[in-house]
């Protein structure tokens, strides 16, 4: 029995962050992403720090996946409404590494805006914990998580907006 706990003291000592869950109330882990939309110049890393002090909606998706397909047009008829306010979409690809050419094309196919972001090594998966694909996290302008929803949501329903705005009415840190 000590030694069970021994271990779990080592594990939980080595794993650090690893082992904080990743849920509402909790600061936002960072994340470094390639920003795809870019078409000249070298790819711009983006991090998590890019967004301090902004309402941020970050999804995680890929373009094999149906329901972040049927998720997306919502997504920017959200920015399309609450962009100019002030909140900030940005939805980080995990497809395969090699895909840039594959994601920009599901850009366009959908008429996307917002910032898209491309993790090829999938390290997001791990930092947010995520169970697969789509999963949001609206993070507040202190970097603390204040929703995460599990697979596809309707983003224009009233109850995530009545978030948003309200996130967006807070003052900055």
């Amino acid at each position: 029995m000590a030694a069970a706990a021994a271990a779990l003291g080592i594990a939980a000592w080595t794993m650090g962050d690893h082992l904080k869950a990743v849920e509402p109330g909790t600061k936002a882990p960072d994340f470094h992403a390639i920003q795809i939309t870019a078409v000249k110049g070298p790819p711009l890393v983006r991090t998590l720090a890019d967004y301090r002090g902004k309402v941020v909606l970050l999804n995680i998706w890929a373009t094999w996946c149906n329901p972040c397909r049927a998720e997306m047009p919502s997504i920017q008829r959200l920015d399309d409404d609450m962009g100019a306010k002030g909140l900030k979409i940005v939805a980080v690809s995990i497809d395969n590494p090699g895909m840039e050419d594959e994601i920009r094309a599901f850009g366009k196919e959908f008429g996307l805006k917002f910032e898209i972001l491309y993790d090829a090594p999938g390290n997001i998966r791990t930092d947010y914990q995520t169970t697969g694909a789509p999963e949001t996290f609206v993070i507040g302008k202190d970097g603390v998580i204040r929703k995460r929803v599990i697979g596809a949501a309707d983003w224009n329903a009233e109850a995530q907006k009545a978030l948003l705005r309200e996130l967006l009415a807070e003052p900055s840190p």
